[in-house]
């Protein structure tokens, strides 16, 4: 289904769905189901372009991430919280960049329990091939919206992820 399909689906069901739910805020339920839609679109719309640069766009997200470190270097938690993935899948994709010879993990200096990944040539290398194949698919993907749209859309996104952790500090004091 197409994402201006999916959209009218969306809009047909959401009148059925509020009488059936009528305790559910609607508006907001409605922002959950566009944000979803909206991420596997994204997801399907890369999936080729990381297939064909044979790596996974979560493994080339860490590999930018490590590659803009000054140090060149992160712990796995550090990394787990800015791809936005659990840790148990950050160790599954840590185990194929450092079998790929992108990145290798090491013991930290002053607490060896605490692992810190590295980003070896390997990987510099991998990031700059990748650049190159996803610049053109992520200008278009972002394509139908203007510079001063791009810029709300993502005022408008960080200002809902601070609202995440307000509103989850406000339920821990509730509980």
């Amino acid at each position: 289904m197409r994402g201006s399909e999916k959209l009218v689906h969306l809009d047909n069901c959401t009148p059925g769905m509020a009488q059936a739910l009528p305790d559910l805020p609607m508006d907001k339920t409605v922002m959950v189901r566009l944000l979803r839609i909206g991420f596997f679109g994204m997801a399907s719309y890369f999936e080729q372009v990381f297939r064909d640069a044979d790596i996974s766009e979560n493994g080339f997200h860490v590999l930018c991430l490590l590659a803009a470190t000054e140090s060149g270097s992160e712990s796995p938690t550090e990394l787990a919280e800015m791809v936005g993935t659990s840790r148990s899948n950050t160790t599954r994709l840590l185990n194929e960049l450092t079998t790929s010879g992108y990145v290798e993990r090491t013991a930290g200096c002053r607490d060896a329990r605490r692992q810190l990944v590295t980003i070896l040539p390997a990987g510099r290398k991998k990031v700059d091939e990748t650049v190159l194949r996803v610049s053109e698919p992520l200008e278009n993907a972002f394509s139908d919206l203007s510079k001063t749209e791009l810029a709300q859309l993502g005022f408008l996104l960080r200002k809902m992820i601070v609202s995440f952790d307000k509103s989850a500090r406000a339920l821990r004091i509730v509980a």
